[in-house]
Formats: structure tokens, C-alpha cells, sequence
């Protein structure tokens, strides 16, 4: 039975094959810590050594996500799931339209360093998977380790914080560890404008409603979020003067993205003038959230090792649109930095969500007084992976866009979308980039 079903399935038999032949040549590997701590494996993926920041991901699915999520980039991913690798890779290839954004992951490729699992799978089966993650981590030459304590690794990082790394693959991993001058540290470069996009351009060019959205590293579901209720999706680079054309637009989105913050005072300033002059909707995601509070006046601070999974409990202190205050939301997260409580808040501003686990800044927005309409939020209420328990806080914003647009007055009290729309899910023309 099963070696019927084989036969009829060839694709995912030359992935079996392909990785059962591999195993038997993995080279060793090891990973270095710059505060001291080697763990010795076997390598998988491409053949090299490379340095990066040395971080761990809760999420218990969805490594083909998390590892095309930019936010990751320059990072060495610790998946502290057991098992990875046994679902495979699918193809990443998706039309573009009013459904889709021309990839199923959340970007064209591996943005991660390297990844560290405790046992990579050397099977893989399911419909949609075209390729082994070894084949795929080779493919883009990103390397990574196996058989390796990963629950040590990561009770390190939980004790210490962050921490660099070295991936040693091959001859390399024989080799002295490096000194600590040696290790290169990616919150260093502004990783934000080597991910971003150089050229604006448009998705969903159909749309009814236009909403301009600047790219600090984009997850692609936020994108294929606004597209599917109905935006028309232009998208700029992270550093764009969104204030000369901002009268075109119904809506302003910021997204994710990776590194600190700080190097992205040139967004920040230009935001601070937007809320100032401009009284139309504004949202942002994780690095976008802390662009916000950044022109709203709040400082940002990176954390002992962030929070990063699809596990992540926040609590509502207010109510908007479609969040309750006083309720939890399990939410999927990603990120190194966040935005300082602090008492008294900017004027005009108060907190939106808070960690249920550490206390941090989960989310902020304009008060009702402030005449403003100005949402950030640390966490990703698109998932992709992870839970879906805020991701109609999309549906609530396009509302505001829509509403905006046709000038329908929202209701007095503090709500984000009181005017609900359903989303247009009509077919939209191929995106067509901005020369």
C-alpha cells in the first residue's frame, strides 16, 4: 500500500530518497556561543559556517514561515520543537491577485542566518511539500545543525538573553572557537534597509480603498490581509516621504521588521509630522508598532531575549473595534525590542495591549480625544503561523479606510471599525511594480 501510494506521489519519493541518500554524508558542526558554550552536532542545509544573533522560537509549527519571516534576518533560529523538518517544503509560487501576493511563505526566500533543531526529520511527507528542508536550507545556502540539545540551548538564552553565535560546519567546527572580537553583531547594521523594498509597487491595483504601506522587512500575509478585504496595496520603501503623497491615500500601514529600531529615526520623524498634520487611519505591526511610539514620544528598549512564538498571551486594556478590553488573545510574536511603559503616557496616547507573561508594551493607540486614529500592535494579528484571535483588527482598519474614503461618520465611542464593512473579495489585475 504504501509503495503504491509512493509510486503515485513521485515528487515526494525523490524527497524521500534525496535526504535518505544525505544523511549518510552530514559533515559535523558546532555551535559556538559568544559567552562560552559549544554544542557539537551534525550539519544540514548548505555546507558553510556563518555568524549570527543566536535566538529561540516557541512555535511548535510553521518553520517554513517563521524561517521567510524578514524580521528573522541575520539571526540563528533555535526551534525548540523537537522535530523539525517533517512536513517538508511546499512550493512557494502564488498568483497575484485579490487572494494572493505571489508567495505562499512570507517571502521569496530563507531570511533567517541558520537554524539550530534538535533532530532534523530525514522523511517528509505531506501533499503540498516539493522539497526536504535540507534541500530547501541548501538551495539558499543557509546552513544549519542537528543533534543537539536544544532545551539547553535555550534555557541559556532564557538565563543570559540573546546571545551571538558562530554555525561551524565541516573543518570549521574542529576549529578553536572564535575570539569574541569575532563575533559579527547584525542589531549593529540597519537591517531594516538592506530588507526593504528599493522600488514602490502595487498589489491589488482594483482595489476600492487605497492604503500605502511602508516596508521595514514585510511579512507577506500582512499584505495578502489587506488585499483580500479589498485595499489597493501600494507599498514603499521603509524610509519613503509618505507626507508628499499622503493625499492619495485613505490609509497608512507600517509593517514588521528586523533589528533595532534606532536605526530607523528617519521613519520615525517623518511618522511624527503624519500624525501631526494627517487625521486619516494609521496602523502598524511589531517594528511599525515602535515606529509609532517612537514619534509618539516613547522610547524602545531591546529585551533580555525577546518574545518569539505562537504562543504569546496579551491582555486588552481598551476596546476597539473588534477587541474587548479586558480580554486575553493568544498571538503570534517576533521581536527583540519593545516600546517602555511608562506613567504618565504621551499626551494624546494611551497603552492598547500588555504581555500577560512580562509585562511589556503589547500595543498603543491614539485617544479618543486626540481627534487621531493611530493603532500599533507588537504581536501579528495576521499569524501565519499562529493563532487567529485578532485578525479581524485588518477587517477593523480597512472599516476605518473605507469609512474614511466615503466619509461615512464612525460612531462617538472608542472603536476601531464600529462601521463594519464586509471585505471585497473581487478579482484584482496583476501587481505591477512602480518603476
Amino acid at each position: 500500500m504504501i509503495a503504491r501510494q509512493l509510486l503515485r506521489t513521485p515528487t515526494i519519493y525523490r524527497g524521500f530518497a534525496t535526504q535518505i541518500a544525505s544523511s549518510s554524508r552530514l559533515l559535523p558542526a558546532v555551535l559556538h556561543l559568544k559567552t562560552g558554550q559549544s554544542f557539537a552536532g551534525r550539519a544540514f542545509g548548505a555546507p558553510r559556517s556563518i555568524y549570527g544573533e543566536t535566538v529561540f522560537s516557541t512555535s511548535i509549527t510553521s518553520y517554513t514561515e517563521s524561517m521567510t519571516d524578514p524580521s528573522y534576518r541575520g539571526q540563528i533560529l533555535v526551534f525548540t520543537t523537537p522535530l523539525i523538518g517533517n512536513y517538508g517544503v511546499p512550493s512557494n509560487k502564488a498568483p497575484f491577485n485579490s487572494r494572493d501576493v505571489g508567495v505562499v511563505l512570507e517571502s521569496s526566500g530563507i531570511q533567517c542566518a541558520g537554524i539550530v533543531v534538535a533532530d532534523v526529520a530525514e522523511k517528509f511527507s505531506h501533499y503540498t511539500a516539493v522539497e526536504s528542508l535540507s534541500a530547501w536550507c541548501n538551495r539558499y545556502n543557509i546552513p544549519g545543525i542537528t543533534g543537539v540539545d536544544t532545551r539547553a540551548i535555550t534555557t541559556l538564552l532564557r538565563d543570559q538573553g540573546t546571545t551571538l553565535g558562530k554555525l561551524a560546519v565541516g573543518a570549521d567546527a574542529a576549529a578553536v572557537p572564535p575570539a569574541e572580537h569575532e563575533y559579527w553583531d547584525p542589531s549593529a547594521e540597519n537591517l531594516v534597509d538592506q530588507i526593504s523594498t528599493k522600488e514602490p509597487y502595487v498589489l491589488n491595483a482594483t482595489g476600492d480603498v487605497k492604503i500605502a504601506v511602508l516596508d521595514f522587512g514585510a511579512k507577506a500575509n500582512i499584505l495578502r490581509s489587506l488585499v483580500r478585504r479589498g485595499a489597493a496595496v501600494t507599498v514603499f520603501p521603509w524610509n519613503f516621504d509618505f507626507n508628499a503623497i499622503r493625499d492619495q491615500y485613505d490609509g497608512l500601514f507600517l509593517t514588521n521588521g528586523p533589528g533595532d529600531p534606532q536605526k530607523c529615526w528617519d521613519a520615525a520623524f517623518k511618522l511624527r509630522q503624519t500624525i501631526e498634520e494627517w487625521d486619516k487611519p494609521i496602523f502598524g505591526i511589531c517594528m511599525g508598532h515602535q515606529i509609532i511610539g517612537m514619534a509618539a514620544g516613547l522610547d524602545a528598549y531591546r529585551m533580555t531575549f525577546g518574545n518569539r512564538g505562537h504562543n504569546q498571551p496579551v491582555l486588552a486594556l481598551a476596546s476597539s473595534g473588534s477587541i474587548s478590553a479586558g480580554r486575553v488573545y493568544v498571538t503570534s510574536q517576533n521581536h527583540q525590542y519593545a516600546l517602555k511603559l511608562q506613567d504618565p503616557f504621551p499626551q494624546g496616547w494611551e497603552p492598547f495591549f500588555i504581555n500577560c507573561n512580562d509585562s511589556s508594551v503589547e500595543g498603543i493607540k491614539s485617544t479618543l480625544d486626540s481627534g487621531k486614529r493611530v493603532w500599533g500592535v507588537q504581536f501579528h494579528p495576521e499569524s501565519a503561523g499562529g493563532p487567529l484571535d485578532t485578525i479581524e483588527m485588518f477587517t477593523d482598519f480597512v472599516a476605518e479606510c473605507r469609512a474614511e474614503k466615503l466619509k461615512v461618520p464612525l460612531n462617538t465611542k472608542d472603536t476601531m471599525g464600529a462601521a463594519r464593512v464586509e471585505p471585497n473579495l473581487r478579482l484584482a489585475s496583476k501587481a505591477i511594480p512602480v518603476a
